[in-house]
């Protein structure tokens, strides 16, 4: 009978995106010769997921959206195991079991393990032509089956159903995209910004309908429709489910390590359980916006908490800084940013500076004389600028007049603000682009 394989390593580094990626930097950069297992359950070496739909309509190959270079793992001592399940952790004699049933033994363990798609019960799941869009898998998956889907349904109008819908469209496929709430990005943009998305998809050819599920996905074994709450028929060869992710804790979950909806992570990223650490979609990290733990699936958080957790991993004391809801897009045309608190609740104290011609929306939500939200639709060049703002809690009462003013920058900033903004944003950017 052959022995169980069993390995050893000082850093055991689970999830190989850009947490993982954040992490082993941050340890190389203070333990040249400690050893580094990354393990992921995808067979790919570390990739930029906001890129699938580029992938997907085939501008993007899957080399020209690595994260690093292919020798990274060798440059930096790391032994990759991609393709592969972590089953449990043995967190008191410091283990971690495979599904092939190997073994790992680990000094410092950090969870980075992400999130999973969001995929609600539905009448008529498990037939051919329904898929999720979450990894590189689900864009291939999609690519070899587009040939015989010419009408899709996207279910869900948040950042990835609007991501593949328009991978959809550039490939020739007619979309209907359905979203529960009122309105598409509803948790990004506020109603204004929201109903600007909404005409630009309409303009380009998508039938959108708000306020409305999927109650049945229709056919034998190939998918031939949907059957909405409302009793409608739309029929359709392919349904996409983009509802989201929730974060992956199942190897959390039944063991000491806390958990809420994701891992409870300190501003170290540690877990409440010695040498165990989380970052990226799987945590809970501090936001600097609502002032507490919480969710934030975002690529930019997830790297930064990683380096945070190598530096602590590897003996040098790191804080998080805390991140928030960010994002930068462009989808139809049509270029967005938003950031914090898009639709903050009415009272408590909040203020709403806007602008809007010209097809251009810009708005920023204050509290306090903080910036705590803002919302750019078509022109979106200094929400860098006020990201920074917001990011560093600066108050902003000496020149809240000229926040939304065509000619505002950074040299409208005192003198000593924006010479640390350049500095600061420039050591992010130079650890996301390496």
């Amino acid at each position: 009978m052959s022995k169980t394989k069993s390995l050893t390593t000082r850093y055991l580094i689970i999830g190989n995106s850009a947490g993982g990626i954040g992490a082993v930097e941050a340890i190389r950069e203070v333990d040249k010769e400690g050893s580094i297992i990354m393990i992921s359950d995808e067979p790919y070496p570390s990739y930029s997921r906001p890129l699938i739909s580029k992938y997907l309509t085939r501008e993007r190959s899957l080399e020209s959206m690595l994260f690093r270079p292919l020798e990274f793992y060798s440059q930096n001592n790391i032994t990759s195991i991609l393709g592969k399940k972590v089953r449990s952790l043995g967190l008191g004699d410091h283990t971690a079991e495979l599904e092939n049933g190997e073994h790992i033994s680990w000094e410092k363990l950090l969870i980075a393990s992400g999130g999973v798609p969001i995929v609600p019960k539905m009448e008529g799941a498990g037939k051919r032509g329904i898929f999720t869009f979450t990894t590189l898998d689900d864009a291939k998956a999609i690519d070899e089956f587009i040939e015989n889907a010419h009408t899709a349904v996207v279910i869900g109008g948040g950042l990835i159903g609007i991501s593949v819908t328009e991978a959809l469209k550039k490939r020739g496929v007619k979309v209907t995209v359905v979203e529960m709430k009122d309105r598409i990005l509803n948790t990004i943009l506020d109603e204004q910004a929201s109903s600007i998305a909404e005409e630009a998809l309409k303009r380009a050819g998508i039938r959108i309908i708000t306020g409305h599920t999927v109650a049945e996905i229709t056919g034998k074994e190939w998918v031939r429709g949907v059957v909405l709450d409302s009793g409608e028929d739309i029929p359709c060869s392919m349904v996409v489910v983009a509802i989201g992710v929730s974060p992956r804790t199942e190897l959390a979950r039944g063991t000491e390590i806390k958990v809420n909806r994701g891992i409870a992570v300190d501003s170290h990223m540690a877990t409440n359980y010695s040498d165990v650490y989380s970052c990226g979609d799987a945590a809970e990290a501090y936001d600097f916006v609502y002032c507490t733990n919480r969710l934030t699936p975002i690529w930019p958080n997830a790297y930064i908490g990683g380096r945070v957790a190598g530096y602590n991993m590897a003996g040098v004391k790191a804080e998080y800084p805390g991140g928030t809801g960010m994002n930068s897009l462009n989808y139809f045309g049509l270029d967005i940013a938003a950031a914090g608190i898009a639709v903050p609740p009415e009272g408590d104290g909040y203020e709403l500076i806007h602008k809007q011609k010209d097809g251009i929306y810009q708005r920023i939500v204050l509290k306090d004389d903080l910036i705590v939200g803002i919302v750019f639709v078509g022109a979106i060049e200094k929400a860098g600028i006020l990201f920074s703002l917001m990011r560093d809690r600066v108050k902003v009462s000496n020149f809240k007049k000229m926040l939304l003013s065509d000619n505002f920058g950074l040299i409208s900033l005192p003198k000593e603000l924006w010479q640390r903004r350049l500095k600061k944003d420039a050591t992010i950017i130079g650890g996301l682009k390496r």
